[in-house]
């Protein structure tokens, strides 16, 4: 198999490979997921399913998403091309529920949150696996678009039952107030009441009884776990649901609740205390692992875990509960709390080995042309990618062709290249760090390496300037 890559364009060409070779994939995407949450790692979260693709595969340390929140950086992890390139560059969410607006549906129809998209042009995953055979199904968060010609089956995928937007109430699954599950095309609350993480589990198990040992697949299942819960009841909002039996799994919380008068809707408000949150989210990291583990589980039963490639990885930094360290800050800043996340890499067919750490530099950006790679599926001439293949990278035989990245959230910037990184956080905070020496970016180096410095804002600027270039994409750019 040859991968070539151009400089100019990221253009990739592969070889074809034989059907008997094919592999499925699985790819598991959390949701607001810490860097720090592994239960191999020692923090005492319990993670036996994700400790096994651990141990079984390979561990990415450097490891990044294109974006530090939930839509841009899943367009991008299903495009291979940046925010700025594929047009979704900021959250398609309305922001006053945040504030205790309840929409009626004749409101909520026409606002940005139901109206909004990626853009139909952009050609995700699915769609170019399709004509080498691939079946494919999408269970979880799908966050690009609520209409239906943005739904997943109307851009490749053969089989949804998800929600459609940021993040849900796990119970009701509604957004808000608003009901958000969808089945292919339409709308349903056949299964209001049940715990949404069993709902992803039962479809994608059901996906695999019907697909699994009868041609390749490619199963998606981005769960919205362990993302705060989507209430405007703010002792719900204020942490994340999770079954009773695997709260039953932590130390007990001494004090469950607390009132504050600082609460955004302006009001005193009975919200979970830090510990019950902490607690809380905990509980709904190892209730998705357990639906992991069975997933696993039923590949292994089928006798095609091993020519399956499973990646696991969370769509942006941690928040509420989560542990981003050693990194610093949180998902929706562009320190490395907010964009380096956890990843694991199983796939023993495919020469990845098992057991190892790699700290070598890659991102989700990479996942669509390594897919492709695998299969020996082809891109459409001009799609422009700006992902690299990293399976030279992750057997060890090569370094990564990753050499920068770049990030822009508003005001918000990040820049690395090589070991270097410049933050702006558009506050007055930011900086110069080396993160080969220091991940946490504790010391600035701004004054001792003015030079680097603007060696990184000359390498972003390049990068916006090309990101501005490229031919234009919706919902946000004009054009």
């Amino acid at each position: 198999m040859i991968c070539i890559l151009a400089t100019a364009a990221f253009a990739l060409q592969v070889t074809s490979v034989a059907a008997a070779e094919r592999p499925n994939i699985l790819l598991i995407v959390s949701d607001d997921q810490g860097y720090n949450d592994l239960g191999q790692l020692g923090n005492g979260i319990i993670t036996p399913a994700l400790d096994r693709l651990a141990n079984e595969g390979t561990r990415l340390t450097n490891f990044y998403v294109a974006w530090p929140a939930c839509t841009p950086s899943r367009a991008s992890l299903l495009t291979g091309r940046y925010p700025q390139r594929n047009g979704i560059y900021d959250m398609i969410r309305n922001e006053a529920p945040d504030y205790g607006h309840h929409y009626s549906p004749e409101q909520y129809a026409v606002t940005f949150e139901r109206i909004g998209g990626m853009d139909q042009r952009e050609v995700i995953i699915p769609q170019l696996l399709k004509p080498n055979g691939y079946k494919s199904g999408i269970y979880g968060k799908w966050d690009l678009g609520a209409l239906r010609r943005m739904l997943p089956t109307s851009r490749g995928f053969d089989d949804f039952y998800g929600f459609v937007n940021t993040g849900i109430d796990y119970f009701t699954h509604e957004r808000y107030g608003v009901p958000c599950m969808v089945r292919n095309l339409e709308p349903t609350e056949a299964d209001k009441g049940v715990y949404c993480t069993y709902l992803f589990q039962r479809e994608a198990l059901r996906f695999l009884d019907e697909h699994a040992d009868k041609q390749p697949f490619f199963l998606y299942v981005p769960f919205n776990a362990p993302h705060n819960s989507s209430s405007l009841d703010p002792q719900i909002r204020s942490s994340v649901q999770a079954p009773e039996k695997f709260k039953q799994m932590y130390p007990p919380v001494e004090v469950e609740t607390r009132v504050t008068n600082k609460y955004r809707y302006g009001t005193p408000a009975t919200v979970a205390t830090a510990e019950a949150r902490r607690r809380d989210y905990r509980a709904a990291v190892t209730c998705m692992d357990a639906s992991i583990a069975a997933m696993l589980d039923t590949l292994e039963q089928k006798q095609i875990l091993d020519n399956t490639i499973v990646v696991f990885f969370s769509d942006n930094g941690g928040s509420g509960g989560a542990d981003n360290s050693p990194l610093r800050g949180r998902k929706g800043q562009t320190w490395e709390g907010g964009i380096r996340v956890p990843c694991l890499v199983r796939w023993p067919a495919g020469g990845i080995p098992a057991g190892q750490v790699c700290d070598q530099f890659l991102s989700s950006l990479e996942l669509l042309p390594s897919f492709l790679a695998a299969t020996g599926s082809s891109v459409p001439q001009g799609l422009v990618l700006d992902g690299y293949d990293w399976w030279p990278t992750l057997r060890g035989e090569t370094d990564s062709p990753r050499t920068e990245m770049f990030w822009k959230r508003r005001a918000t910037i990040g820049a690395r290249v090589g070991n270097w990184k410049w933050v702006d956080m558009g506050d007055g905070k930011g900086g110069l760090f080396d993160l080969a020496t220091d991940p946490g970016e504790t010391t600035d180096l701004s004054a001792e390496h003015p030079q680097q410095l603007q060696a990184l804002r000359s390498r972003y600027q390049a990068w916006l300037k090309q990101m501005d270039a490229a031919e234009p994409r919706g919902p946000f750019r004009d054009f």
